[in-house]
């Protein structure tokens, strides 16, 4: 899993780049905006399942900005784990920037229908805010804090667990899917938020250099 750490002048950077700049010419072009308008219109059908409803919900809700958040804080807290929870806490917060201003300056607009299912008694937290008066999706920051969770976390497991960090990719997979279902988000800002989120992560642990978490003597 180390290996998911590339170097910025690798292709796999440059391909990653390329994937978003195309997705992110889509979104403001609006060049998908029919298909994806169109795929949340057949999936408003399919809620009604008061389990799947409230279950969705539950994922929609551990998608929100603070959770993560609260993790990178801790783990700074502790002295054996500060240099991963500083990568973590600061990919989180380039990227929640970032998003905050794309979603300004594409103009992707959240889906318009009204979800109808069933919601939990709770009230889900606020998402980033909006430098704007225009309530943008691309890319999508839940997806993208999760994969950036998913990505650095899933890295710093890699040894000791090597099967076992590609369990976290649950994480944002789950959260996607919920985003999409509860009709807050379309497929379009979902593959926007993985791609932003593996960038931001893998760019930051770079230049912290994440590597040194399995060196004791420099953590």
């Amino acid at each position: 899993m180390q290996n998911w750490i590339f170097d910025i002048r690798s292709r796999t950077f440059f391909l990653l780049l390329l994937s978003f700049l195309i997705l992110l010419s889509l979104a403001v072009t609006k060049a998908v905006f029919t298909y994806d308008t169109g795929f949340e219109t057949a999936l408003s059908k399919l809620v009604g399942n008061q389990a799947i409803d409230l279950t969705m919900d539950v994922f929609t809700e551990l998608g929100w900005v603070l959770y993560p958040i609260f993790v990178s804080i801790i783990l700074f807290i502790i002295k054996k784990t500060r240099r991963l929870g500083l990568v973590l806490l600061l990919s989180l917060l380039v990227g929640s920037m970032v998003v905050a201003y794309m979603r300004c300056y594409t103009g992707y607009e959240k889906p318009a229908l009204d979800y109808l299912g069933a919601h939990l008694a709770l009230k889900s937290g606020a998402d980033v805010g909006v430098p704007c008066s225009i309530e943008g999706t691309f890319p999508a920051g839940a997806t993208m804090r999760t994969t950036i969770f998913a990505f650095i976390i899933g890295y710093a497991l890699s040894r000791r667990f090597p099967r076992g960090c590609y369990l976290l990719w649950i994480y944002p997979i789950m959260v996607s899917l919920s985003r999409l279902y509860l009709l807050q988000e379309y497929p379009l800002t979902i593959l926007a938020g993985v791609v932003s989120g593996i960038l931001i992560a893998n760019i930051i642990s770079k230049k912290l250099k994440i590597e040194l978490i399995f060196d004791k003597s420099k953590t």
